[in-house]
């Protein structure tokens, strides 16, 4: 059996101090429910991606899904976390639990609550997903930019295209209501170090790190045969996940090696190749990361994306749209929440359902998901199957 999705629903990302933790996975999945269809009795199994880190003191949340309605307690409920891809994570334990015949019908939801700490605490939860025994204090903008040096060493200076790349999602997510940031900002802004825009960690910029965000996005997916229940769905052409290992130390920054792999192990099971997608939710926790992700992606070799994404190539109109969505640099990165909400988001193109985010024509959507210093990648290529 195969999984598809057929329900889905999302909060608003943001600085949301009137919802908890608890709030906001029943929000998304209680939307989710809706959206589908179904009555929650028939949901056999739900899964939470959360990473918490101490963002949060609810270490063990996974049951609060099973408040949405009381036909839900007692089913089997399962926290996944995997650094910034627990997201991800969460859907791909739904998604085997389907194809094992084990279950037929999912509840997914991702969430996090990261703004009740300062941004000194946030900073110290967020710096658990790195190698301790090598990295320990350094901050996550310290981390990407060690991959901004990186590329700067091999392939020459790459913060122009990142300005672009600040720039371009900025401008995505005044089209999506639910996302936390509807500010433009201009080339010039993201070029400069300035009193608004100073230097975190060179070259990382304030206006090339993503956001500190709540928020909670949620999925329900069913064994394909059920298919004819339900009004539309989105389906699964390819689900990889590939993992490398935790040190920097380990690793050539410069060639995103993980995601690389994971993206060319998705085309292969997909059958299809980069020309071949209609748009693509990459993991753009730093500008940085988004433009190794063009390259991992193939839309140009190692070295050439600076120049593909300066000539506008991955904006709206170009040959292949690139979070759309404001990505997590302007619609905002509640970590677990991530994962899912990119596959929210490529479901409502495939649909013909994102309101002003919407393409004209949306075929395959491709998803990348990471969590850490480029360790954990989960790679899918989704299609409308109804």
């Amino acid at each position: 059996m195969e999984p598809v999705i057929v329900g889905w629903g999302h909060t608003k990302f943001g600085k949301l101090d009137a919802l908890g933790l608890e709030d906001l996975i029943q929000q998304a999945g209680r939307e989710a429910i809706a959206d589908a269809g179904i009555e929650a009795a028939q949901i056999d199994a739900v899964w939470l991606g959360h990473f918490n880190s101490g963002l949060v003191e609810d270490a063990f949340a996974s049951s609060m899904i099973l408040g949405i309605d009381p036909a839900l307690r007692f089913k089997p409920a399962t926290r996944l976390e995997n650094a910034c891809a627990s997201g991800a994570a969460a859907l791909f334990g739904a998604i085997d639990a389907i194809r094992s015949g084990r279950i037929k019908v999912a509840l997914v939801v991702g969430a996090e609550k990261m703004s009740g700490l300062d941004s000194a605490g946030v900073t110290k939860a967020l710096g658990g997903a790195s190698y301790q025994k090598e990295e320990r204090g350094m901050s996550f903008p310290a981390i990407f930019a060690r991959f901004a040096q990186s590329y700067d060493a091999d392939y020459g200076d790459p913060t122009e295209a990142m300005a672009h790349i600040a720039v371009k999602n900025h401008e995505n997510a005044l089209r999506n209501p639910l996302a936390q940031m509807h500010r433009p900002i201009t080339l010039d802004y993201a070029r400069a170090v300035s009193d608004k825009n100073p230097m975190i960690a060179d070259p990382i910029k304030l206006s090339d790190c993503s956001l500190v965000s709540d928020g909670a996005a949620a999925v329900v997916l069913v064994a394909d045969d059920m298919l004819g229940d339900f009004r539309r769905g989105v389906g699964f052409r390819a689900a990889q996940q590939v993992s490398d290992v935790l040190p920097l130390s380990g690793k050539d920054l410069a060639k995103f090696e993980g995601p690389t792999r994971a993206i060319a192990q998705a085309y292969k099971q997909a059958g299809v190749g980069v020309g071949d997608l209609s748009l693509a939710e990459v993991h753009d926790c730093f500008t940085i990361a988004e433009l190794l992700s063009v390259e991992a992606l193939q839309l140009a070799p190692p070295g050439g994306g600076r120049d593909v994404v300066i000539a506008g190539e991955t904006r709206r109109d170009g040959r292949l749209p690139i979070n759309l969505s404001g990505g997590l640099k302007a619609k905002g990165h509640p970590v677990g929440a991530t994962g899912v909400s990119m596959h929210v988001l490529n479901a409502r193109q495939l649909v013909g359902e994102a309101g002003e985010m919407q393409l004209p024509s949306a075929e395959l959507a491709a998803a990348v998901n990471m969590g850490g210093g480029a360790v954990a990648t989960y790679a899918t290529i989704m299609e409308r199957v109804k």
